[in-house]
């Protein structure tokens, strides 16, 4: 398989799913409900990889080519599904990122999240932020 430039855009792998899953006649097993699904089960398995591994562990375990290589194609599985349910489903990726984004950032301000891991719930009980 060729390797792409690097500056290919979520359209164009977008479209590159889309006919992949239109030469193969998928489009009708393709609903909703069995994208999430598929999405679901390709992320539990990236999550397989790393079950009851230690952090430092699970570090290592990427850079073992072989390992990474089968993590990146878990990844690249759960990315086409996710471009497969915006195809289909006329969902804006990158509106719906950037979107997501701007709604988190007020949820964790940079003052008072910065280095911290808890989630904005905890900054709400303890009265640092406004009720969400």
């Amino acid at each position: 398989m060729n390797k792409q430039p690097k500056d290919q855009t979520l359209l164009h792998l977008q479209k590159k799913v889309r006919e992949f899953v239109r030469e193969r006649d998928w489009l009708k097993f393709h609903s909703p409900k069995n994208i999430s699904m598929s999405i679901a089960i390709e992320s539990a398995e990236l999550m397989e990889h790393f079950q009851w591994l230690s952090e430092n562990e699970s570090k290592e375990l990427l850079r073992d080519k072989n390992k990474r290589g089968e993590i990146e194609d878990e990844l690249a599985d759960i990315a086409i599904y996710i471009l497969d349910f915006c195809e289909h489903f006329g969902v804006d990726l990158e509106k719906s990122i950037l979107s997501k984004l701007d709604k988190t950032a007020k949820k964790y301000p940079v003052r008072l999240v910065k280095g911290k891991a808890h989630k904005y719930t905890y900054y709400a009980k303890k009265g640092r932020m406004k009720a969400l």
